[in-house]
C-alpha cells in the first residue's frame, strides 16, 4: 500500500529535493506540496495524508504550530506528522512532540533514514533521529522534575513494562517482537493496551511518558 505524504518546506529547492528523494523510494507518493504552515494545513485538511513531513521554520505559521493544528491534542482525527529541520536543538524537539510529532529528522538524514520515518509514522510507529534521541527525550523528562507525573489508570504488566522500555528506546514493534520473541500481532496489542492505560495518543508520548516515570533507570 501507499503512503501518501505532504511535504511542507518554503525553500523551493528543499521541497523539490525531497519530493524527488520521496517519489524514488519504494511504498512512498509525495501528493502535494506547500511553501508554509498555513498552506500545509489546508492542504492537509484536504488532501488526508498519511503522514505529513514539516519544515519547522515556516513563514506565517511554522511547522510546530501547523503540527499542532494537524496532529495536536484536541484534534479528533489527528494525522501523522514527521518534522525535518537542520537545527539540532532541544526546544525544537521538545515543541514538536508536545505538538504531536510523530518523528523528528535532521536534513542531513540520507533517503533510507527519511524513507524509514515516513513508513513509521504511517504505520503507528515513530522515528527519532538516532544521533538526537536520547538525549532530547532525557532532557525533556529533567524539563521540570517538580511536575507530578501522570499515573496509569490500571497497573501495567511485566511484558508492558518491557515492550514501554522498549518503545522508550526508539524500537519499531517488529524489532520488540524479535528482542522480546513474542508475536508482532502480541505487541501491537501491548502498545495499544499501554496508549489506553496511560492516557497517551502514540509511540512518541509513550517514551516522554517512560522516562518521565524513570522507566529508563528502573529497567535498563
Amino acid at each position: 500500500m501507499t503512503v501518501r505524504v505532504l511535504v511542507a518546506d518554503d525553500q523551493e529547492i528543499v521541497r523539490t529535493g525531497l519530493t524527488i528523494i520521496l517519489n524514488t523510494q519504494p511504498g512512498i507518493e509525495v501528493v502535494g506540496g506547500a511553501v508554509d504552515g498555513r498552506q500545509a494545513v489546508a492542504l492537509a485538511r484536504r488532501l488526508r495524508p498519511d503522514v505529513c513531513l514539516f519544515d519547522i521554520r515556516m513563514p506565517g505559521m511554522d511547522g510546530i504550530e501547523a503540527t499542532r493544528a494537524l496532529a495536536g491534542p484536541t484534534v479528533p482525527e489527528p494525522l501523522a506528522v514527521v518534522v525535518i529541520t537542520t537545527f539540532d536543538l532541544d526546544e525544537y524537539v521538545y515543541a514538536a512532540l508536545r505538538a504531536g510529532a510523530r518523528g523528528f529528522l535532521l536534513k542531513e538524514a540520507g533517503p533510507a533514514l527519511l524513507s524509514q520515518a515516513v513508513h513509521a509514522a504511517a504505520n503507528g510507529d515513530a522515528l527519532i533521529a538516532p544521533s538526537v534521541t536520547t538525549r532530547l527525550l532525557k532532557a525533556f523528562a529533567d524539563a521540570d522534575p517538580a511536575a507530578p507525573r501522570t499515573q496509569p489508570i490500571e497497573a501495567l504488566t511485566d511484558r508492558e513494562e518491557q515492550v514501554l522500555v522498549a518503545v522508550a528506546r526508539g524500537r519499531t514493534n517488529q524489532e520488540i517482537a524479535d528482542e522480546l520473541h513474542i508475536t508482532l500481532s502480541t505487541v501491537k496489542s501491548h502498545v495499544t493496551s499501554l496508549m489506553t492505560k496511560l492516557g497517551v495518543r502514540n509511540r512518541v508520548e509513550l517514551a516522554m511518558w517512560a522516562y518521565e516515570t524513570n522507566r529508563r533507570r528502573r529497567h535498563w
